[in-house]
């Protein structure tokens, strides 16, 4: 796969059950009834925007917001990740979507895993984690640094391998500092208790036989690449893949190793002998 040079997207609300409404943002056109789902960390919709245009080039590409987040609405109902695990099952259902990979970073490989324990329509046909939290690590130097312990400018030096991604919150207007409390609030409220794991979730995956890809950024102080190891290694079916010069968002920093790591899983497991 290429980095594509532009692509277009548009965004829509998608109503679903319970009163709950969806923002998405659609890459490319759905022409045969499947896609690639592509889900958000604690950072925003706006982290998984440049992998959805480029994935938009082979594949019709949807990457909603998770309710709440960038002043979008979330019923008081909607308070896990669970929730958003069967709202986007019910949003394939929408969207009449089979096949579909489900792709996740962080908190939305969370989202992913919950989604494939639960999919009993048989919508997902695979799942790609990127850097994924949701597992308790076994050894405490592994477990994953809970960033409402850290200040920001901390957090992102621990996201990022290259200076030059991280945010510089000195240049922040006021506005922009609250839409950034207001979504890190709305990612407590989903998170629960444990924040970045639930303890059981571990015990559960060994259910998920579809093929799974674990990417990694390398050199993620959030969550290490041995965590990363062992969430692949949870699942019956998958492959690990490290991505180098990368740190928590590996689909930012490294989009080419990313998509190649992608495309390479499309190409060898998921539809293996067919042309993209």
């Amino acid at each position: 796969m290429s980095t594509p040079v532009t692509a277009t997207s548009t965004t829509r609300t998608v109503d679903l059950a319970g009163g709950l409404s969806i923002t998405i943002g659609e890459y490319g056109a759905d022409t045969e009834g499947t896609g690639v789902l592509l889900l958000h960390g604690g950072a925003g919709p706006r982290t998984m925007t440049g992998l959805a245009a480029a994935l938009s080039e082979h594949v019709y590409a949807v990457a909603p917001t998770h309710p709440g987040f960038d002043g979008t609405p979330r019923p008081d109902w909607c308070d896990s990740v669970a929730d958003l695990a069967v709202a986007y099952l019910d949003l394939l259902d929408s969207l009449d979507l089979t096949g579909v990979m489900v792709i996740g970073n962080s908190i939305g490989g969370w989202i992913a895993a919950e989604m494939a324990l639960r999919d009993t329509k048989g919508r997902i046909g695979a799942l790609t984690l990127l850097n994924a939290v949701g597992i308790h690590a076994n050894m405490p130097a592994n477990q994953v640094i809970d960033p409402r312990t850290l200040p920001p400018q901390a957090v992102t030096k621990l996201s990022f391998a290259n200076a030059a991604f991280r945010p510089d919150f000195s240049t922040f207007t006021d506005q922009q500092r609250a839409a950034a409390a207001a979504n890190q609030q709305t990612l407590a409220v989903y998170g629960g208790p444990g924040f970045t794991y639930d303890p059981k979730l571990r015990g559960r995956l060994h259910r998920i036989t579809l093929p799974v890809l674990v990417a990694w950024g390398e050199e993620d102080g959030i969550a290490n690449a041995t965590y990363g190891r062992g969430y692949a290694d949870s699942f019956p079916n998958s492959r690990f893949v490290p991505i180098p010069e990368a740190a928590h968002f590996p689909q930012i920093e490294q989009l080419p190793a990313t998509l190649a790591a992608i495309g390479d899983f499309v190409d060898t497991v998921v539809k293996p002998g067919l042309d993209d």
